[in-house]
């Protein structure tokens, strides 16, 4: 028998009240919406333990898989982000107040601004971008390599049917 978790509950729940309804999607959001607490619980620890929270982690790998020399727009940046521009640039603030990034005026276009990892932004984005796998490794441990390919593809299909298609760089 397969184990139970609590979403099963959930779902038993409304069968016995609303059994007229499709409660299987109930059961498939329920679980991908608890599971993203769990995870985000774990990601925020990790990072909380190198000095950041999880906003600021992003806006240093960002740079840093943005390549040499680990800089980008502030619009490039929103758009990676999916924030406001009020976000980005507290989060740029705090940052820049750690030693982590520094703004640059932009060559080509004046009213614009380059933000760039410092070298201390580099090196605390590749250790902690180590860990991070290494923790991300932790949260997957549970399924092999065909069952994370599956769950892969069964995500890609979701993200793309909902739009989550627009390059973040191009």
């Amino acid at each position: 028998m397969q184990q139970r978790d609590t979403v099963d509950d959930i779902v038993e729940q409304w069968t016995r009240t609303r059994p007229d309804l499709n409660l299987e999607v109930i059961g498939l959001i329920g679980r991908m919406r608890r599971l993203n607490v769990r995870v985000d619980n774990a990601l925020r620890e990790y990072f909380v333990s190198c000095g950041l929270d999880s906003s600021e982690f992003d806006v240093l790998a960002t740079l840093r898989r943005a390549g040499e020399p680990y800089e980008l727009n502030a619009r490039a940046l929103l758009k990676a982000a999916m924030v406001t521009s009020g976000a980005i640039t507290n989060r740029v603030d705090r940052l820049s107040a750690k030693g982590l990034v520094e703004r640059n005026p932009c060559p080509n276009d004046r009213r614009a601004v380059l933000v760039r990892l410092t070298p201390a932004g580099k090196d605390l984005i590749d250790a902690a971008l180590a860990g991070h796998v290494r923790n991300e490794e932790r949260l997957l441990a549970v399924l092999d390599g065909d069952e994370r390919a599956q769950l892969d593809a069964l995500l890609r299909k979701l993200l793309i049917a909902h739009g989550d298609t627009e390059s973040l760089f191009g």
